[in-house]
């Protein structure tokens, strides 16, 4: 049995020895009850669970934003997380809604009895309260630390006594750095000190390329050594990118969960397919399947059948025909335009 702490997030348990659970964090304003954006946020919120997004984190800057969150989560299927700051009254208004988490920090939440007031209503309802530590805002007496590892975790600590003399402890906690060997360090060293459930990732990481790079660097190492029990993977890109850059780092890391693996050719001179378009038209569909098995798009009849032979179905050109392979064998030739249609009929055979 795992000795972290398990917290509830609504219907998601973090810590323990349950699974390690993916986030992000919507990336624009919030819509408002009753608008075509909000049906679309709505919307939106389906596919990214569908995708294998457990939990999504909402920044709330004005007491109008936590009114439209509130309002989604009233309706929303995944946990809804409140990001509050400077503002303990914003805090208490998320309370007031099925809000599955509260992300403050003692430390820019005002004064003692306003952190001692959110916590006693997150207690009173259940709701377990985030404490997210970056290096880059950290107190002025930290600030300067050369060790921004062991400067982190400190201001991590200090939080975490202010929640404790409160007698709260239903506690998640995250130390972001934009260095790597930085974030390990501070995550590797609090994890011995505690037993709370950490979150993790990699701050301010960068575009899609070095933003998945970095935080792949960071949290494959960690995961590996039981440490982290959720990750964010934060990038200059869309959610949905997030959420696939999340599953795949935990498949690096050996916690994969049951769902479709894309393995898929750089493509080069030979090609006869068009990979690329293939799998950008295909990616996010074929994440939101649940069947547990491999699919490989492949460019030619080189690197097909014989090279992707362990997939479960795969697709590759061949010519001037397309082929549909299972387990290297071949199942169908067909023509480039019917490739999409044949492939999903193929595909729903694999549920």
């Amino acid at each position: 049995m795992s000795d972290i702490r398990a917290v509830k997030v609504g219907k998601v348990i973090i810590g323990g020895d349950w699974p390690v659970s993916v986030q992000t964090m919507w990336k624009d304003p919030l819509p408002m009850p009753g608008s075509p954006g909000f049906e679309s946020a709505l919307a939106r919120i389906r596919s990214l669970s569908a995708l294998g997004c457990d939990i999504l984190r909402f920044a709330v800057p004005d007491a109008a934003a936590a009114e439209a969150l509130g309002a989604l989560a009233e309706e929303s299927p995944l946990p809804l997380v409140a990001d509050v700051h400077f503002d303990w009254r914003i805090a208490l208004r998320c309370l007031d809604f099925p809000i599955a988490k509260i992300r403050v920090n003692p430390g820019n939440i005002g004064a003692a009895w306003k952190v001692a007031e959110v916590t006693a209503k997150a207690a009173t309802a259940g709701v377990p309260i985030r404490i997210g530590v970056n290096a880059g805002s950290l107190p002025d007496d930290l600030r300067g630390r050369k060790d921004r590892a062991l400067a982190v975790v400190e201001a991590a600590e200090r939080e975490v006594a202010a929640f404790y003399d409160l007698g709260f402890r239903d506690v998640v906690v995250s130390m972001k750095v934009s260095e790597v060997d930085a974030t390990v360090e501070a995550n590797r060293l609090f994890a011995s000190r505690h037993d709370l459930p950490l979150h993790l990732g990699v701050t301010e990481a960068g575009p899609l390329i070095a933003g998945v790079a970095r935080n792949a660097a960071a949290l494959v190492p960690l995961l590996r050594e039981g440490i982290g029990s959720t990750i964010r993977v934060s990038l200059s890109d869309t959610m949905e990118s997030e959420v696939i850059a999340g599953r795949e780092i935990l498949a690096c890391a050996g916690k994969a969960r049951a769902g479709i693996s894309i393995v898929s050719c750089p493509r080069c001179g030979r090609a006869s397919f068009d990979t690329h378009a293939f799998t950008a038209r295909w990616a996010e569909r074929l994440y939101s399947r649940k069947a547990a098995a491999t699919v490989a798009v492949m460019g030619c009849v080189v690197n097909g059948p014989g090279e992707a032979r362990h997939a479960d179905l795969g697709i590759t050109g061949a010519g001037d025909r397309v082929v549909i392979f299972r387990k290297g064998e071949i199942a169908r030739t067909i023509l480039p335009e019917e490739a999409d249609t044949v492939f999903e009929e193929e595909l729903d055979k694999l549920e």
